[in-house]
């Protein structure tokens, strides 16, 4: 019945009558029970009785949420043991504007365990799987949120982003992924990983649909200190806009580092692209691109060592009694965290302690501001800069768990984009050997407007709505009969 629908045209369908809200809960209720056994997308149902059409510009259309975002009476584990049995008591502020804008809740989604990860294979709940090939990764460490969108198990969803965790997912599962502008969005209610790098951002089919939930779900919120009082630009008015006079920023240093052959020939595809709409090509420097990935490594896991001192098993969540108070909290955290949180809190704790916080974790602060120097300096030659989400499409899964350092080299293009608060976009527009490619656009802080018309830009160029649907029909092994699913 709506099988392939973005958010957009399901919403132009119930403005016709064509369709009902509760149909399409119906039938996208009945997609999951289909195919997420294959995919491992969700951890958490709503209640299946379907609402009638709501007010508001979702108009009672469904979403996913990333499980590390509270809402009340729903579970939050955030795929780990530890907050086994939690239920939330309060609704994340992202979820809540979604919902009063007329949305309705679907379900929360598989993450690598407390949004570390860049797999999907992080999980106490076990890996989600890439729609276009069941034998590859989606992408993390919002991996059921990316899968599901692109498997037409979910029309948009939420995800977070800590250092490329929306758009790295994006990339694999050939779909739109947006971080926005650190503060743009509230992080109230998400399960914080890295307080200076965290956001919520929009997992959809097509830009248009990310512009929408963007405009949404951005906005001031006092519950957050980090919340920015900049208006919201209307994102939509961007989405027909001409690139003619957009300067395009095209990083030298992409010259030297290696990308699998299909991913440069993609880079080089876009970049031509978008100059034939008019963008003018600029050549730009980021020198400190590489250092991205040690900056990061110590900054995130210092503050995610901090911020995960919360859960003892006291408070909430799953409690491994033992002898004594430190007996407990010692046998709750080491039963309840898995191996890849357990390394990164050492890794974290490591950095901050005495005698190493200067060598480490001062010196990562000090190459995060020559990395916003060095994309400062570009943007005064530039309006967006051109990237690779990821130097190569999605791995097979099993492929780098042996080697963390192989697994966190794969963020080192959405990195630097986390490190510095600027917003980001990854958008497909190729396939090599059955699987997606997404580029990367970075514009400058707070310019959320010039991203989505860049990024509308780039998708006109590259259609890529129906190569989607085919190959994950294929992979996915769907009928006639299944067609008409959802």
């Amino acid at each position: 019945m709506s099988a392939g629908l973005d958010l957009n045209g399901a919403l132009a369908r119930l403005a016709a009558g064509e369709l009902s809200a509760a149909d399409f809960w119906a039938a996208q209720r009945a997609r999951i029970d289909r195919y997420d056994a294959q995919l491992g997308c969700y951890l958490h149902r709503a209640a299946p009785e379907p609402a009638p059409t709501a007010a508001g510009p979702l108009a009672g259309l469904p979403f996913a949420l990333k499980d590390n975002m509270n809402l009340a009476g729903t579970p939050t584990t955030c795929a780990s043991r530890l907050l086994a049995g939690y239920v939330s008591p309060y609704d994340c502020s992202a979820a809540a504007r979604l919902a009063a804008a007329g949305g309705r809740y679907l379900g929360k989604t598989n993450m690598d365990e407390f949004a570390m990860g860049s797999s999907g294979e992080h999980s106490a709940h076990g890996p989600t799987r890439n729609p276009w090939n069941l034998a590859c990764s989606p992408g993390g460490s919002s991996s059921g949120s990316a899968a599901a969108v692109a498997a037409d198990l979910a029309l948009v969803a939420l995800g977070s982003d800590t250092g490329g965790s929306i758009r790295l997912p994006a990339a694999f599962c050939g779909i739109v992924g947006v971080k926005p502008s650190y503060g743009r969005v509230s992080r109230y209610g998400l399960v914080a990983f890295a307080s200076s790098l965290d956001q919520i951002g929009p997992l959809a089919k097509s830009v248009a649909d990310a512009a929408l939930v963007l405009e949404l779900i951005m906005g001031h919120d006092p519950r957050d200190a980090s919340s920015l009082r900049a208006p919201v630009p209307a994102l939509r008015s961007e989405l027909q806009r001409s690139l003619r006079g957009l300067r395009l920023g095209l990083p030298r240093e992409l010259e030297q580092l290696a990308l699998a052959a299909p991913v440069r020939a993609a880079w080089e595809a876009a970049a031509a692209a978008l100059a034939a709409e008019g963008a003018q090509r600029v050549a730009v420097e980021l020198p400190h691109l590489e250092r991205a990935v040690a900056a990061y490594a110590i900054l995130a896991n210092a503050e995610a060592a901090s911020n995960l001192a919360r859960f003892d098993g006291l408070r909430y969540g799953r409690r491994a009694e033992g002898e004594g108070l430190a007996a407990t909290l010692t046998r709750s955290r080491s039963e309840g965290f898995g191996p890849e949180v357990k390394r990164r809190i050492l890794l974290g704790n490591f950095a901050l302690a005495s005698g190493y916080y200067a060598a480490y974790y001062l010196r990562a602060q000090a190459l995060r501001a020559r990395l916003a120097a060095d994309f400062a300096a570009a943007f005064a030659d530039c309006d967006a800069i051109l990237l690779p989400t990821a130097a190569a499409p999605a791995f097979r899964l099993g492929e780098k768990l042996a080697d963390p350092l192989a697994m966190y080299l794969t963020d080192l293009f959405t990195l630097p984009a986390s490190l510095t608060g600027l917003p980001a976009a990854s958008v497909p527009t190729a396939v090599a050997e059955g699987l997606p490619i997404g580029m990367q656009l970075v514009t400058r802080r707070l310019d959320e407007a010039t991203l989505i018309r860049v990024a509308a830009g780039l998708e006109r160029c590259f259609p890529f709505a129906a190569l989607r649907r085919r190959a994950v029909a294929a992979a996915l092994g769907e009928t006639a009969a299944g067609e008409g699913a959802a």
